[in-house]
């Protein structure tokens, strides 16, 4: 079984002991459900990471968001720093999938951008499960979607070790078989070059490191790391493998298969639409498969490959594709995967199937896709909770799906920190706008933040306007804004740079924000989804990491909700108390450090020593491009992947140069 090495100064306190006693236990009398109900700020995460230590089972960690995965992703490296800790969520920067409205005779291509840094981290995580047992997988929803096939991906490998023969000419042919491309002037992933008796490989999941191997006539006289950037010597190494650069790359043998059966396919289909006198679908649909077979025959890679998974990896039509999970099975027999956030994060993975093939039917109905491209899905629910031999759902407030599901459930109510459950004010909503200005003016004066939920993106802005014209500093976050934009919202409340966030539904899960000592709930007794039991209590526990934490709503009367929340509230805080004075506690605000230094420098700045780059020497371009992909990668080191992304563009103009 593998070892996980868990490091952190902390030890188990509060309800932690025995949550992690209860659920360790119950995974390893072969249980397979389980659930961590977990108030906001108890530790669940640290208790997570307990429980894999314990339990020492490769673990694959699900939340329904980018921004929490890469939370959490950040947590766990730190936790298990001589483990493998892998992040796989999608690598679009931007995606607008394919889609046809027959209304408008309106096609919509597939348009993306897809991010480096994340294919290559999506890459490393395939490569080192299949080739570790010490691995934790943190993934958003992109881990529920297709993949090729697991025994493929490791069956497509290249060996080589130190006094091996090997015909150079055969191995370049090997690497082009894999994915890889040579490119002798700039070396970048997924590329190998030839200089004489030298072959530099840069594997496509390597950060920054890539493989230099000499020859001495056919035998492999050496094999070493270098940077990639400064050219530096690094360890030496006495055998490598080297995976591929796709995760649908199939073998030549089974590539054949596949054509062969996609043009089977495409013949049945033609038949139908000449049936049916639908010549428009018949020429479409004729056009676009004859094109993406010349490609797969020629480069062994197409546009939308992904659509061709069924044929690729052999699977029957209507028979479950391959997903993570499958990475998982075939090195591990047993694994664990823990949904954090479940009473978000499992609604969300069961309705994606649904959205996946009704936009697919309308595109293979005319004639823009094959019929097999509905089996290129995500899974479906029942699929996804029945794969994995263990699950362990995280949550302040599970669904009655989890609870009825699970063997064991652990409570983890009492905070390490001493911290109470914010106690819940109610006041009557006639006034308030006003009356929650005079509120706020009293935190800001603490230098503390505020967060205030509307019901209405309309409401968001306005009141953002109001609040800002009466002298306070005031943001708006809703769905208009994306990830990136969203985040660094976020980033720029805990800096100070203002006070007061304005949102929707938008402020509820997996926010750490102990700078947030006050939560306003407007219009609190509109009974719906968004005034729910669950939206009332994850929204009152944002200020839960703050001593001074307080949660007010706003309504003219108490509905079932609200009283269930206060009523759940208040318990808690009962036991909290109980726990505090027994054990001498006294409540302390922990704030969770925020990296001030991972800010790139300004291109801009880099641009001041010419006017004109088209006048800059080759060389000195060349050095720019060094300089500019230094910063790219500590920015993805960081999770900062929009500075990465901007400045991997920067680069890529450099280069057309």
């Amino acid at each position: 079984m593998p070892i996980f090495n868990l490091v952190s100064p902390y030890q188990p306190s509060g309800d932690q002991p025995l949550a992690i006693e209860h659920l360790s236990n119950s995974i390893m009398q072969g249980n397979q459900y389980q659930t961590l109900l977990g108030v906001t700020g108890s530790g669940k995460t640290y208790t997570m990471a307990k429980v894999i230590e314990k339990t020492r089972k490769p673990t694959l960690i699900m939340t329904h968001n980018k921004t929490l995965a890469a939370q959490l992703y950040s947590e766990f490296k730190s936790f298990f720093p001589h483990n493998h800790v892998e992040y796989f969520i999608s690598y679009y920067d931007y995606y607008q999938p394919e889609a046809y409205l027959p209304r408008q005779d309106l096609f919509i291509e597939k348009d993306s951008s897809v991010n480096q840094e994340l294919e290559r981290l999506r890459l490393s995580t395939t490569a080192n499960l299949l080739s570790h047992e010490d691995v934790i997988v943190v993934a958003s929803v992109s881990a529920n979607y297709g993949l090729g096939s697991p025994e493929d991906y490791r069956s497509i490998v290249q060996k080589l070790s130190v006094g091996e023969e090997y015909r150079q000419k055969e191995l370049l042919l090997r690497l082009v078989d894999m994915g890889y491309k040579r490119n002798d002037d700039y070396f970048d992933r997924g590329d190998f070059r030839v200089s004489g008796d030298v072959i530099d490989i840069y594997p496509a999941y390597s950060a920054e490191e890539a493989l230099r191997i000499e020859f001495f006539g056919d035998e492999i006289e050496e094999i070493y790391a270098f940077d990639s950037l400064t050219n530096e010597k690094g360890e030496q190494e006495k055998e490598v493998t080297i995976y591929s650069a796709n995760q649908f790359i199939v073998s030549k043998e089974k590539l054949a298969i596949a054509v062969k059966s996609i043009e089977e396919e495409l013949a049945q289909r033609l038949a139908y639409y000449q049936k049916e006198d639908r010549m428009t679908e018949y020429n479409r649909i004729k056009q676009r498969t004859e094109f993406d077979l010349e490609m797969l025959e020629a480069t062994g890679m197409c546009k939308g490959i992904e659509n061709y998974s069924r044929h690729l990896t052999g699977k029957a039509i209507g028979e479950t594709p391959y997903s993570m999970q499958d990475y998982f099975a075939t090195m591990h027999d047993d694994y664990l995967v823990i949904v954090d956030e479940s009473h978000v994060s499992l609604p969300q993975f069961r309705g994606m199937y649904a959205g996946d093939r009704s936009r697919k039917e309308v595109l293979v109905d005319h004639g823009f896709r094959l019929p097999s491209a509905l089996d290129n899905r995500p899974l479906m629910f029942d699929e996804y909770i029945s794969k994995a031999p263990h699950f362990l759902f995280v949550s302040a407030t599970p669904a009655p799906l989890e609870l009825e599901l699970s063997s064991t459930i652990a409570h983890q109510i009492v905070r390490p920190t001493g911290l109470l459950d914010s106690p819940i004010e109610v006041i009557d909503s006639s006034y308030q706008v006003e009356n929650l200005y005079d509120r706020m003016k009293k935190v800001i004066a603490r230098e503390e933040r505020v967060l205030i939920t509307v019901l209405t993106k309309k409401m968001a802005e306005e009141l953002t306007t109001y609040y800002n014209d009466l002298g306070l500093r005031a943001k708006y976050m809703h769905s208009d804004l994306d990830a990136i934009e969203r985040n660094q919202v976020i980033r720029s409340l805990r800096l100070g740079e203002f006070d007061i966030l304005i949102g929707i539904n938008l402020l509820r899960e997996g926010l750490d924000l102990p700078e947030v000592s006050l939560v306003a709930i407007l219009d609190a007794d509109k009974e719906g989804f968004l005034r729910s039991e669950t939206a009332l209590i994850q929204t009152a526990g944002r200020a839960a990491r703050n001593v001074n934490g307080h949660a007010l709503m706003y309504a003219k009367r108490v509905t079932r909700s609200m009283k269930a929340t206060i009523d759940i509230t208040t318990a808690r805080r009962e036991k909290q108390i109980e726990y505090n004075t027994k054990h001498n506690i006294t409540p302390t605000t922990t704030l969770r450090e925020l990296d001030t230094d991972l800010k790139v420098e300004d291109v801009g700045q880099l641009y001041n020593k010419q006017n004109s780059l088209d006048k800059m020497p080759k060389a000195e371009r060349q050095n720019l491009v060094k300089e500019l992909k230094a910063k790219m990668l500590l920015a993805a080191k960081s999770l900062e992947f929009e500075e990465a992304a901007r400045l991997r563009d920067e680069i890529a103009k450099i280069k057309k140069l």
